[in-house]
């Protein structure tokens, strides 16, 4: 038969049965890289001449998903953070590989991703369903790159809605400083005034600390004891405000090259930070916070002072606008600009004059 468009897919695709010199029928069938009739015509002639030349030569067996998820994981750590090295191992551990480990890569298709989200969508968040959507399909990529699997099936993600974050206002933030134990006090108000994440302040040493110019450079991060280089991966300077250099003044000690330590030098952990933050809470009569709150503290402060929304992006060092808009809800000043534009249309005057009414106005 001709080339067709197929009904479901709008697809143009071809189908026909060939007759070889040996005397064999074969069916043919395909569907081109660009959707158009003649491209269909082509490849339909060009998959007749490959069989005339003879048959080529059979692709290799594809592997099995758990075999290959050790290979995966492995070309993995030469690009990945150990962190996400260690999300990616739970996540094909706990969930991938008793999915589909026993299947050959070429085997997984839309159906089966398909069916595996819906089973995950009844128990898990959105956000985490999509998680394992991400590290299953960057496999399937990292093998069709190999030459394992010819093509990679199509994604559907869930929609994940915006999440909530906590903040202090000005009146808490200042309780919560006031209500902090001495030791502590300057890794809160270096937290609610530079935006930096805990793995960033447990990180931060003296020589990226500069008390003479008001800046500090954010250059490494700690994550379960491994130091790296921050989230997004690349450094960021933070100006710094007379609260904060007077703190860090008055915290400069010779224990070590780390600004917040404990008495030896040594590097704290981040269960050895979260209670000091919680009893200056509960002295402060707050609610009880975690550290990245005071990142979306000074997020949220900059927010509702006015900052432009680059320059927030910039500070917090977010790859993307998208988190930061998080926070433009904050602005004063974005439904008052947008209200003002309105402003003076019914004074609007003509080259001579006259004031023109609305309608004339909007039909010019």
């Amino acid at each position: 038969m001709p080339a067709y468009r197929d009904r479901r897919s709008g697809c143009w695709r071809y189908r026909k049965r060939v007759r070889l010199p040996d005397g064999t029928r074969p069916r043919i069938e395909g569907t081109p890289s660009l959707n158009t009739k003649l491209e269909a015509e082509a490849a339909e002639r060009a998959h007749i001449e490959r069989l005339l030349r003879g048959k080529p030569p059979e692709r290799k067996e594809a592997p099995r998903f758990e075999d290959f998820a050790v290979d995966f994981l492995n070309i993995s750590r030469a690009k990945n953070k150990p962190s996400e090295i260690d999300s990616k191992e739970s996540i094909l551990r706990v969930h991938l590989t008793p999915a589909f480990g026993k299947r050959r890569l070429d085997q997984i298709r839309y159906a089966e991703v398909q069916d595996y989200t819906a089973r995950k969508a009844a128990r898990l968040k959105p956000k985490s369903v999509n998680n394992h959507l991400t590290v299953l399909r960057r496999l399937l990529v990292v093998a069709k790159k190999r030459g394992l699997i010819e093509a990679v099936p199509e994604f559907e993600w869930l929609k994940v809605p915006r999440p909530d974050f906590d903040f202090l206002t000005f009146e808490e933030a200042g309780r919560l400083t006031a209500a902090t134990d001495p030791d502590w006090r300057c890794m809160v108000i270096v937290a609610m005034k530079t935006g930096l994440r805990q793995g960033e302040l447990l990180a931060l040493r003296w020589e990226d600390v500069d008390l003479v110019a008001g800046q500090l450079r954010v250059r490494r991060s700690v994550t379960r004891g491994v130091v790296t280089v921050p989230k997004s991966g690349k450094g960021r300077e933070v100006p710094l405000g007379d609260e904060v250099l007077s703190s860090l003044k008055a915290e400069r000690h010779l224990r070590g090259p780390l600004v917040f330590c404990t008495a030896d030098g040594r590097m704290l952990k981040k269960n050895e930070v979260k209670h000091p933050l919680w009893r200056a809470c509960k002295r402060a009569g707050l609610r009880q916070i975690g550290w990245h709150a005071l990142r979306h503290t000074f997020a949220s402060h900059l927010v509702m002072r006015g900052a432009a929304m680059k320059a927030v992006q910039e500070l917090l060092g977010h790859a993307t606008m998208e988190m930061t808009n998080r926070y433009s809800h904050l602005s004063p000043e974005v439904p008052r600009h947008a209200v003002k534009l309105l402003d003076g249309l019914d004074r609007v005057t003509n080259s001579s004059g006259r004031q023109l009414g609305d309608k004339a106005l909007f039909s010019t």
